[in-house]
């Protein structure tokens, strides 16, 4: 699945249940124009889920107001301002191997090459915390 990161939007977490798309604006405006703002909200309540995206028209004031804002405070509460990431449209729980659309894009991707196990090459890790029989022979000696 090919999804499109703009690093023009900014997620914008740990929001007050105060705080609107206008209190918002008026924090965020002071690096650049704003395309939009919107609040994630309970269907069921309207309350405020704690989390906004802000879109701004410019890559460069984006960057900008999460060099500023990240960390900052508003209402009383620590801001994490970050560039928003896309996430899949599958409904929740779902693995994302059984759509139809990633299926597709795997076959793509192979050229008509199948996996071949036996070209894999297992490189075994050393765990330090781990003993290996040898070491344990040596301590009881």
């Amino acid at each position: 699945m090919a999804f499109v990161e703009r690093k023009n939007i900014l997620y914008v977490g740990g929001l007050d249940d105060a705080v609107s798309e206008e209190i918002l604006h008026a924090a965020f405006i002071p690096f650049g124009d704003l395309k939009s703002i919107h609040i994630h909200r309970d269907a069921s309540t309207n309350k405020s889920k704690g989390f906004a995206f802000v879109e701004y028209e410019d890559l460069e004031d984006a960057s900008d107001a999460i060099e500023n804002m990240d960390g900052g405070e508003l209402y009383g509460k620590v801001l994490r301002c970050n560039v928003a990431k896309a996430v899949s449209k599958l409904a929740p729980g779902k693995a994302v191997w059984s759509s139809d659309e990633y299926a597709q894009q795997r076959e793509a991707n192979q050229d008509g090459e199948e996996d071949n196990i036996a070209d894999l090459k297992l490189i075994p890790e050393k765990n330090p915390l781990m003993v290996e029989d040898d070491d344990r022979d040596a301590d009881a000696e």
